[in-house]
């Protein structure tokens, strides 16, 4: 009888080890946990501000150090990390309606309402590359009870709200480029040219002795026929 006590109690102890690893790992691969862990990852630090949409296994959270903001789907399994001046703007939908905008060269579009009664909010991200132009995260549509969701159409968009003004502040913060003043063809400047000098004047040895000076004997026989003629 003790025996037989002996091994039912090895089977509920086993069967209480088995239990809390199997809680363990459902907790350690939770997909907002997952999603988090590759953020971190991907960021090198936990990150500053994070958004979730479980159902689509996306995320996406923003690094105010470092200046990045990474991009995460496939539960974690694949991402993207953009600097601040790839980010292009972001948008703020509202059941298949642009409500709010913040992005580079226009004026922010400001949310003038809650919308308490939405059935859908979604965050739209805008980048600068050609393969992943744009990101979208539902922050509210499909009931979820776990805690990184918000609860009400209402909260999501103050979610939506805020991340649209950390996107602005990020636009903002940007040194403008400064356009490039290419000057035309005809306006580059030429080389300098050298100053022409003026020919040497000849010196007197140098000119032909029918163009010499009257008063110079150099070329004068006068005194050799006096010579002679006294000779």
């Amino acid at each position: 009888m003790a025996h037989a006590a002996r091994i039912l109690l090895y089977f509920l102890f086993a069967g209480i080890g088995l239990t809390l690893i199997a809680s363990g790992l459902m907790w350690w691969f939770e997909a907002s946990r997952r999603l988090a862990r590759a953020l971190n990852s991907a960021l090198g630090k936990p990150a500053d501000a994070v958004i979730y949409d479980l159902d689509g296994r996306k995320a996406a959270a923003l690094d105010f150090t470092a200046g990045d903001l990474a991009i995460m789907w496939k539960t974690g399994a694949q991402g993207l990390v953009f600097a601040f001046d790839e980010i292009e703007g972001a948008e703020l939908i509202v059941d298949e309606r642009v409500v709010a905008r913040a992005q580079k060269g226009e004026a922010r579009r400001v949310l003038n309402e809650t919308h308490a009664q939405a059935s859908r909010v979604t965050l739209r991200l805008m980048f600068d590359d050609v393969h992943t132009p744009e990101f979208e995260v539902n922050l509210f549509g499909d009931v979820s009870h776990n805690p990184v969701h918000a609860k009400t159409a209402a909260e999501a968009v103050r979610i939506g709200r805020k991340w649209l003004s950390h996107i602005d502040a990020v636009i903002k913060r940007l040194p403008a480029e400064s356009p490039s003043t290419s000057l035309p063809e005809d306006a580059v400047a030429s080389p300098p040219r050298k100053p022409s000098s003026a020919p040497a004047k000849p010196s007197f040895n140098d000119l032909p002795p029918w163009e010499g000076n009257d008063d110079d004997d150099t070329n004068d026989t006068y005194g050799d026929e006096k010579r002679r003629d006294g000779a």
